[in-house]
């Protein structure tokens, strides 16, 4: 019975080490950031969308456990330094009958326990520490990398929302001025002062102003529901967002506008190179692993069996042994050889790879950079042209009231202040998502 009772116990510790982390290698913690925030709610700002779509997007929890399948890898290495302990048991019935004798029957059985601990193994163990620890290094900045790209698809989609408000805001505006000429033309035209013409391009320009908020309407509701998606929502989940003002705080880089400083940034802050980086570090150490299996090794054995025959002559019989136990892989069809060979050539990769990386980041950097540049001074330009277009239409609308232009004219005012509006909106949320992409380039969040 007592030997039952040691067996099933050092089964039921087995289990329970398997779901321990004895070795502190689960660091990382799911987000937590959603869990306060209300998307029912009014105003919902940048901030309160990016938690939720952290928290919720599939993509990202896909990152996240092979971030954590990286860290039970790097245990199971860990678990290399401590004995393994095997426990094996067999039972049988045999009948046996010779020749002039009553047959004979006999229910043997054996138990055993086998521990074997590794004492050194010139660096394989370590080695194997240092390739997972690489792994998991390289798995974190990779998560790091998704998390970065999710807030940027999520700032992105946002500033498009508030970009259609606005393009929606802008062509009802056009349609009231388009109506405005519609009717001062219909006006005059009764008082016979126009001719047919006159009333019939204002009523066209102005159906065509409709068209156009329509057009505005949907593509609001296509950019809420694209939106919404990234959240992992269902698109049509109505989302009120808060507004960003211009001001020169959300159009102004945080961090300079300097070349030079932002490249050094990225070169410092982008996962994709520190994640390049650990592949590079995983590499070095997989030659030192692959050496190491060529190499001969030393560990501590020990055994002790029980076996039972249930005969009264011999009714059972117990073994041990205690030893030191050399395995040196004399030949392995050159196998170590070319193991070797691999890991140089797979280092060689990752560190092109990393200088590939380091180029594509400071291409992007520069290419955003100069976009960014690009857009606040369309910014600008927008904001002037639409003041003249203002002026330009306010005028051309009294000169056509006292008949010192034609329909032509003053349509013509109506158009370029339409394409002002448009223009400045397009101008203002564009210059925020060039922002949002040079952040994203230089590694800020």
């Amino acid at each position: 019975m007592r030997k039952y009772i040691i067996i099933s116990a050092m089964l039921m510790l087995s289990i329970g080490v398997n779901g321990w982390d004895i070795f502190g290698v689960y660091k990382n913690e799911p987000p937590q950031e959603c869990s306060g925030v209300d998307i029912t709610a009014e105003d919902l700002t940048l901030e309160d969308l990016t938690a939720v779509a952290i928290c919720n997007n599939p993509a990202l929890s896909a990152d996240y456990m092979a971030l954590k399948a990286k860290e039970a890898a790097l245990g199971a290495a860990k678990s290399g330094y401590l004995p393994s302990i095997e426990v094996n048991g067999e039972g049988s019935l045999k009948g046996e009958m010779e020749e002039d004798k009553d047959s004979v029957q006999n229910e043997p059985y054996s138990a055993g326990v086998a521990l074997s601990w590794l004492i050194y193994d010139f660096g394989g163990r370590s080695s194997n520490i240092k390739l997972n620890k690489a792994y998991l290094t390289s798995a974190e900045h990779a998560y790091d990398a998704s998390l970065q790209e999710t807030v940027l698809k999520v700032h992105s989609a946002y500033l498009r929302v508030l970009g259609a408000q606005a393009s929606l805001e802008s062509a009802q505006s056009t349609m009231k001025t388009y109506r405005k000429s519609f009717e001062e033309s219909s006006k005059r035209y009764e008082l016979g002062m126009v001719s047919l013409v006159d009333k019939l391009q204002a009523k066209t320009t102005y159906e065509q102003s409709v068209l156009s908020v329509t057009e505005a309407e949907n593509t609001l509701k296509q950019n809420e529901g694209n939106l919404a998606v990234l959240l992992n929502l269902p698109p049509d989940t109505p989302l009120k967002l808060k507004k960003m003002s211009a001001d020169d705080a959300v159009i102004e880089l945080e961090s300079g506008n300097d070349i030079k400083e932002l490249m050094n940034f990225a070169l410092k802050n982008r996962p994709e190179i520190k994640q390049k980086q650990s592949d590079v570090d995983a590499g070095k150490a997989g030659i030192t692993s692959a050496r190491s299996s060529g190499l001969p090794s030393l560990s501590a054995v020990a055994q002790g069996s029980y076996d039972d025959n249930w005969k009264r002559d011999l009714p059972y019989k117990r073994g041990s042994s205690v030893g030191l136990k050399l395995s040196w892989p004399i030949f392995s069809g050159f196998n170590t050889s070319y193991s070797v060979s691999k890991a140089k050539y797979e280092y060689e990769q990752s560190k092109e790879n990393l200088e590939d990386t380091k180029i594509s980041v400071l291409n992007e950097v520069w290419s955003y950079y100069q976009n960014y540049n690009t857009a606040v001074k369309s910014y600008e330009i927008s904001k002037q042209i639409l003041a003249t277009a203002e002026e330009n239409e306010r005028v051309a609308f009294r000169y056509y009231e006292v008949g010192k232009i034609d329909i032509l004219n003053l349509l013509m005012a109506n158009s370029q202040l339409a394409d002002a509006r448009q223009g400045l909106v397009n101008a203002f949320y564009g210059l925020l998502i060039s922002k949002a992409d040079l952040y994203r380039a230089i590694g800020r969040f």
